[in-house]
């Protein structure tokens, strides 16, 4: 079950304690949320984090699935934990009228035959507790730390908006070769990687099916003029779902094209705009700008923004482009940058590295490189952007953000 769409509800803060990368993170997190940071800092590892919440609720999963596709709690733990070693996620939830309405916190640790085990779950709804686990029941019987209540629809009821929003979670990083050749690979349903891309777009209702393809491809034409129409056919010998689209050319007609004669970067933003419109929970993308113009990519936010408008859904992206973090209208509320240290990761909200707000209390931007106060010479090579950067030929404006 998807949280209703307008809903609002969404992510307003999460913390991490000994995941993967991060020993310690606590960040406020907007409705965008842009990732940047050097290769191997943990901007995926970061987005893991809340795939395992989705993990925890969906169809087939549950604590021992989330934990065991990632091969133990002990794969889990950053390797620069040092007292407490148990995995903390903690999220708080929210909407826009209703801050911190929702608060969950699940603590792990590596129980016999490496089996993950509950050494702390946590619900709270208006700073009031519901849940507070380890309880009576879980110290007469262990067994029963080994799944979330979260998990159990029989006893979830009261909290159950969680755990729908939870399951409504979608993770995007298409690969191109999937879309253009589905034989290769039998995709499961919400494939995050594309497989299954043509045939959600085949189940959709045809007016439904249509509204969307239209809408995408008003959106398309912005960056890519050259583009005229957008449709959905099956071939006649096999019933073969297929996307193509007729492209202006030097014949009078035009050019038709399939999704195999697609560009990478196109079949990737094809994918992610589409699930824009067929989800209405959280949408964690990696790096959408790949394969892309800087031109093309400098759009993208202005893309999202024209997709998720109507619901505000919350959509989290991890990036390398520096033309995607020079776009007008992105807030440094919105940027997290990660810094990575002796000791793991840091996470760092934009607008709060000193040099951003020296440099604005300045009347400047901000520079190419980020903060010299993160104290590594690797951070140095992450690129940020200044807020009301004057446009470039490549890196034409965004309108204003989501939230």
């Amino acid at each position: 079950m998807r949280p209703p769409r307008g809903s609002g509800l969404r992510f307003q803060r999460l913390r991490l304690e000994n995941w993967k990368n991060f020993t310690r993170v606590d960040v406020p997190l907007e409705t965008r949320v842009f990732l940047a940071g050097p290769n191997a800092a943990g901007k995926s590892n970061l987005l893991d984090a809340l795939r395992f919440l989705h993990d925890l609720v969906r169809s087939g999963g549950g604590l021992a699935e989330a934990a065991g596709t990632r091969h133990g709690i002990g794969k889990l733990r950053c390797l620069a934990a040092r007292q407490s070693s148990d995995v903390v996620i903690a999220a708080q939830i929210g909407t826009t009228d209703e801050p911190g309405l929702w608060e969950y916190e699940l603590h792990l640790c590596e129980g016999e035959r490496h089996r993950a085990m509950i050494t702390r779950e946590r619900v709270a709804r208006g700073g009031l507790d519901l849940w507070l686990r380890p309880d009576a029941e879980d110290e007469r019987d262990p067994e029963r730390l080994t799944g979330t209540y979260l998990e159990q629809i029989n006893v979830n009821r009261e909290v159950r908006e969680i755990a729908d929003l939870f399951r409504s979670i979608r993770y995007l990083h298409p690969a191109p070769q999937l879309v253009r050749d589905p034989d290769r690979y039998a995709p499961r349903r919400d494939d995050p990687y594309g497989g299954d891309f043509l045939e959600r777009i085949a189940q959709a209702p045809q007016n439904i099916r249509t509204a969307r393809l239209r809408r995408i491809l008003e959106v398309l034409q912005a960056a890519m003029p050259q583009l005229q129409e957008l449709e959905f056919y099956r071939d006649e010998l096999r019933g073969t779902p297929h996307l193509r689209g007729k492209y202006r050319h030097w014949r009078p007609q035009g050019a038709w094209q399939n999704e195999d004669q697609f560009s990478d970067g196109t079949l990737r933003l094809l994918g992610i705009l589409w699930a824009a419109l067929d989800d209405s929970g959280p949408m964690l993308v990696e790096e959408p700008e790949v394969g892309l113009h800087p031109g093309v990519v400098a759009q993208i936010p202005k893309m999202l923004a024209a997709m998720l408008h109507r619901t505000g859904r919350q959509v989290l992206l991890t990036t390398h482009s520096e033309a995607l973090l020079r776009v007008e209208g992105i807030g440094l509320n919105e940027v997290l940058v990660l810094i990575p240290e002796t000791e793991g990761t840091a996470v760092r909200p934009a607008d709060s590295l000193r040099q951003v707000a020296d440099l604005l209390n300045s009347g400047m931007g901000l520079p190419e490189g980020t903060a010299p106060d993160s104290g590594s010479p690797a951070a140095k090579q992450i690129p940020l952007f200044r807020a009301g950067q004057e446009e470039t030929e490549d890196a034409p404006a965004a309108d204003a953000p989501l939230a």
